[in-house]
């Protein structure tokens, strides 16, 4: 008789809820809110990154969906609430074993503010989008991505595995 054990070594990220993550891949639920023609994002008060900007994302939790974990960074970051939202884009970081499910939906009021992860938050027409101040490389090809469609006129749904540097 063959017995099968499987070790699970937890990483040392500080969680919040104390919850261990265990090393290996990992899934990142993003939402680009949208109110009239703008987007929100916000600029980070945590490393990495701190002081750049993003759209609102994090780590997937036990127990939610990644809709669910969409919809719930978008108020802890940025105090805004989302609704119907639909999947955008799903985004494989193999080099770094992420993949990120970004979502895109209406804001239900203008409503918003900075969470604790966030230094502010703000409202950005398409045309102003600080590209040069984008936090990672994977949010920079989202917001692309979304800029792309929305100048089209047509949403679809992208899938990609990105490379380890993005140009």
């Amino acid at each position: 008789m063959v017995h099968l054990v499987y070790l699970v070594q937890p990483n040392k990220r500080d969680r919040p809820n104390k919850q261990e993550r265990p090393a290996g891949s990992q899934i990142v639920a993003g939402c680009i809110p949208e109110w009239e023609g703008h987007i929100l994002l916000c600029r980070r008060a945590i490393e990495p990154k701190s002081g750049l900007w993003t759209f609102p994302a994090g780590f997937m939790e036990i127990g939610e969906s990644t809709e669910q974990a969409a919809v719930r960074e978008t108020l802890e970051e940025a105090q805004a609430e989302v609704e119907r939202i639909c999947l955008f884009a799903v985004l494989s970081l193999p080099h770094i074993g992420q993949a990120y499910l970004v979502f895109r939906g209406p804001m239900r009021s203008p409503d918003f503010g900075a969470g604790e992860e966030s230094l502010e938050v703000q409202l950005f027409s398409l045309a102003a989008i600080p590209w040069d101040k984008i936090a990672f490389p994977v949010v920079k090809d989202a917001l692309r991505r979304y800029v792309d469609d929305m100048t089209r006129g047509e949403f679809q749904v992208h899938v990609a595995t990105l490379p380890d540097r993005l140009p």
